[in-house]
């Protein structure tokens, strides 16, 4: 089992930054995937960043240049720094890691983004 606790999340106006965090416990090193998902009322959860485990990254069109995503040494944390945000932006973000080819996700947390 692996359990995912996100963080970071609130409030900014448009054009400002956040950073998001999410650990994972109760798992070895065997995570590989770790990503982040976003989901806005009334709209299906987008991938929004992918750290495949294996030195790439992906990232959804509409974020491209102003998200990055990056893990760090010990590979139990996944962050999602976010730049000049815009309120489309808006939505309840969520961790997701993939162990053994079982999917994980986190509560989520939100990001509200002022215009």
């Amino acid at each position: 089992q692996v359990q995912l606790v996100e963080s970071g999340g609130g409030l900014v106006q448009a054009g400002g930054s956040m950073r998001l965090s999410c650990a994972a416990s109760g798992s070895d090193f065997s995570i590989s995937a770790m990503a982040w998902y976003r989901q806005a009322p009334g709209k299906q959860r987008e991938l929004v960043a992918l750290d495949t485990g294996r030195g790439t990254t992906n990232y959804a069109d509409s974020v491209k240049g102003r998200f990055t995503i990056s893990r760090d040494g010990a590979r139990n944390t996944v962050y999602l720094q976010m730049n000049s945000l815009k309120a489309e932006d808006t939505a309840r973000y969520y961790c997701n890691a993939v162990k053994y080819a079982i999917t994980f996700w986190g509560q989520g947390t939100q990001v509200t983004v002022s215009s």
